[in-house]
């Protein structure tokens, strides 16, 4: 290759690399401002985090919660910040991706990307919802009801530590919202022809197993969190294999249309 040669590529180079820094630097503006807001309101974001756990011991009852170290609710609220920040800034960051990823696209790739743009905030949000009004809940009673408290010489009360019960739905949203981007990522594959309807379909027995595993995995030791997070996915996955046939039906005419016009070409030069 020669000297005028690789002076032309780097200019490209260049102009990525000075694209990607723009498209950082918003990225992490978006990221520090909401910090700040997040962390202004950390006391109540957190206690709107607290409503699973006043639906488990009843809307009236008062909650007692504890830190057993003078940094720990202070470190805790820069935590809850950090994971505010980044879902309220998800909008942008996702932007941001896209229009860093769109100018090597072609406008049908643009016009294909989009969907999945939209859909990843919306299924995250899903899951989440899930984790806040049913799962935690849930999970939460089932805990509270390992209490003792019918023993006179004995007393066993949950008193709570804000650290870990933060780490605690946390972990749960994160999951849940993970796992329900299931449908994006099968249907990616899919159009990247890595992944199948019939292959999923074979597969099924394998995915239920995994499924679980991983909700064991990620979820606390309670049955209750891991059937709330496994029977979902197994309903994404079948979703999936619907999405999957709709890549595959749209790829079958798109590719019958382009046979078609092939074969009128050949005609008319026949003719």
């Amino acid at each position: 290759m020669s000297q005028e040669d690789l002076d032309a590529t780097k200019a490209p180079l260049i102009e990525h690399l000075v694209e990607l820094r723009k498209r950082l630097m918003w990225s992490m503006a978006a990221v520090f401002v909401c910090f700040i807001a997040c962390f202004i309101f950390a006391k109540q974001i957190y206690n709107i985090l607290l409503y699973p756990y006043r639906q488990a011991v009843g809307g009236d009852t008062r909650i007692e919660m504890i830190y057993t170290a003078p940094q720990e609710f202070f470190f805790t609220e820069l935590k809850l910040s950090l994971f505010g920040a980044i879902f309220i800034a998800f909008p942008v960051l996702a932007s941001q991706v896209y229009m860093f990823v769109a100018p090597g696209l072609y406008k049908n790739e643009r016009q294909a990307f989009l969907p999945f743009l939209i859909a990843t905030p919306v299924l995250f949000i899903m899951g989440g919802a899930l984790v806040y009004y049913v799962v935690m809940p849930l999970a939460m009673a089932f805990f509270l009801s390992m209490q003792q408290t019918g023993d006179a010489q004995v007393q066993i009360h949950l008193t709570a530590k804000v650290s870990e019960y933060l780490s605690l739905i946390m972990t749960l949203i994160l999951a849940f919202g993970l796992c329900f981007q299931l449908p994006v990522l099968l249907t990616l594959l899919a159009r990247a022809g890595l992944a199948t309807s019939e292959g999923l379909k074979s597969k099924r027995k394998y995915a239920v197993v995994g499924v679980f595993a991983v909700a064991a995995f990620l979820t606390p030791p309670d049955p209750i969190s891991q059937i709330g997070l496994a029977l979902p996915t197994l309903l994404l996955y079948e979703l999936s294999i619907q999405s999957v046939k709709l890549v595959e039906k749209k790829r079958a005419e798109a590719q019958a249309k382009r046979e078609a016009e092939d074969d009128d070409t050949a005609a008319g030069e026949t003719v």
